[in-house]
């Protein structure tokens, strides 16, 4: 038995207490230990599997999630953290619409920001995390935004490319938004 699921197995008899947050937009009552990680609730009590388990000592950023709008590797999370948070996993990302994918998943795909695709959850996450909170990042902010994650297969210049062109279509979205709403009826 690996020794992050020893200390899993005996978190799990430790007292179950009911925390509340949201996850992906919807309200949830989660009943785990309030030790439990929340890699280990995502992946195995709510089955979204597209928060990856890596190194699962926050140095990775495989198993990133925003929590209230913040990229955090979730495998240093624990459950009592979570109360009263919103978290967004990769699953939460796409918008229901007719694409079904955002701008940064979209750029991802047509720039070759991915190779084997382990790290892309954690990338796509962490790049939202940064455009949402500033649309117009310098090259050094989007750099440090993306420091959390390790990328073994790409070399990271289809990963920059990729988030200069979600940007721009971004930018390019708001700016159709806006002209919608201006637009007399």
């Amino acid at each position: 038995m690996h020794r992050n699921e020893k200390q899993g197995a005996a978190a799990a008899q430790v007292a179950k207490a009911p925390i509340y947050c949201e996850i992906n937009t919807i309200p949830v009552e989660l009943t785990a230990a309030p030790s439990k990680r929340l890699l280990l609730i995502l992946r195995e009590d709510l089955g979204l599997t597209g928060t990856k388990r890596s190194c699962e000592i926050g140095r990775c950023g495989a198993c990133m999630v925003l929590l209230d709008g913040v990229p955090v590797n979730s495998c240093l999370l624990m459950a009592y953290q979570c109360e009263g948070k919103q978290i967004t996993t990769i699953e939460g990302v796409a918008p229901q619409s007719e694409e079904g994918t955002d701008a940064i998943q979209r750029a991802f795909l047509l720039e070759g920001g991915y190779q084997c695709g382990y790290c892309t959850p954690g990338m796509i996450l962490s790049v939202k995390g940064l455009l949402d909170g500033n649309p117009s990042p310098t090259d050094e902010q989007i750099e440090e935004a993306l420091s959390g994650n390790i990328c073994r297969c790409t070399g990271y210049g289809g990963i920059k490319r990729a988030v200069k062109q979600a940007i721009e279509w971004r930018k390019a979205e708001l700016e159709a938004n806006r002209t919608e709403r201006d637009e007399p009826e």
